[in-house]
């Protein structure tokens, strides 16, 4: 039982979490399912960020209830549109996607990038965030002498899928949300955390609607939380790693893990969420679980053991991260 002095106050308001992915998706997936829910309570999904175009997760956002904004930023496209940025530039642009998201916690579930120095001062509030990079002009005899405006952006969503889907500003939000109300809800997702997830190349942010004949008797859909009016400092950032503690650092752990066995290193493995500092994978461990490792397992069987544990452990240390903010009385 807390005492008096340590008694969490919950936020007034939903907490936002902008989730940083390059892949299938599954961890977010998990987050979406948790969210507002007993297992993390008071906080939604409100904004997706991958570096890969083709990322399925970026289709679990996409159809989620209410579509979740969505952004992809490719390292290669970055610095083509950017000639001369190197790889902290690019990071450096990533920080400042976040920071427009106006987010209480990031989450790297599957992001397959390490960050920067830099993108930690800019996300603890150290330093400013960069002004957006200005697109190169167009080579010599292109068609076009101009970049397009932003709005023929958003009217030709299919001839520029390499940029996402711009963050709404909070009015517009509010009318999409109000706007999605009025349509017939899809299925709250696409596919379980833990389905066989299919490539998708569509990176739009906002799902294809469609006005069902039929009155919709289904409760409405809720709205993304609005963001705060200003953005506090630091920002927690919390990465998924499938290894203990100090064992497998970076890349492949998986599959590392699955060697040390065979060679007789090691009987176990595991998985852990910690907080993301500047050296890999070696950030405060939040919550670690260990995965035993059996005779006769082939890698997949290992992996498949290690994502069920990840989309436990995923919802787990994001949770204990809004606590601490709540319990500190962030706003």
């Amino acid at each position: 039982m807390p005492t008096l002095h340590e008694t969490i106050i919950p936020s007034k308001r939903v907490r936002r979490i902008t989730v940083l992915i390059s892949g299938s998706g599954s961890n977010l997936q998990a987050l979406l399912d948790s969210a507002s829910t007993p297992s993390l309570p008071n906080c939604a999904i409100s904004y997706v960020i991958s570096s890969r175009s083709n990322a399925y997760g970026l289709t679990r956002a996409k159809t989620h209830i209410p579509s979740i904004p969505t952004k992809v930023c490719a390292l290669k496209t970055f610095q083509n549109r950017n000639p001369g940025s190197t790889r902290e530039d690019y990071d450096c642009e990533v920080a400042r996607l976040i920071l427009e998201s106006k987010p209480d916690l990031v989450v790297l579930a599957g992001w397959m990038h390490i960050l920067s120095d830099k993108f930690l001062r800019i996300l603890n509030g150290e330093i400013e965030p960069p002004s957006e990079p200005a697109l190169p002009p167009p080579a010599l005899g292109s068609a076009s002498t101009s970049t397009p405006s932003e709005s023929q952006n958003q009217s030709q969503p299919q001839k520029n899928q390499s940029q996402g889907t711009e963050l709404p500003d909070l009015k517009d939000l509010k009318i999409s949300a109000e706007n999605s109300e009025q349509e017939s809800p899809k299925p709250k997702s696409e596919a379980p955390a833990q389905a066989q997830a299919k490539p998708s190349d569509n990176v739009e942010a906002a799902a294809d609607s469609t006005q069902d004949s039929k009155p919709d008797t289904s409760p409405a859909p809720k709205k993304l939380p609005e963001p705060p009016m200003h953005q506090s400092f630091p920002i927690p950032i919390i990465n998924l790693h499938p290894a203990l503690p100090g064992q497998f650092d970076g890349a492949n752990a998986i599959g590392r893990a699955y060697e040390a066995f065979g060679k007789g290193e090691i009987t176990h493995t595991g998985v852990m969420v910690h907080r993301v500092v500047a050296e890999v994978d070696r950030g405060e461990p939040l919550v670690v679980r260990q995965v035993e490792i059996r005779e006769g397992d082939k890698l997949e069987d290992l992996e498949s053991r290690i994502h069920e544990v990840e989309h436990q452990i995923i919802v787990e240390g994001a949770k204990s991260i809004l606590a601490e903010l709540d319990k500190e009385g962030r706003p």
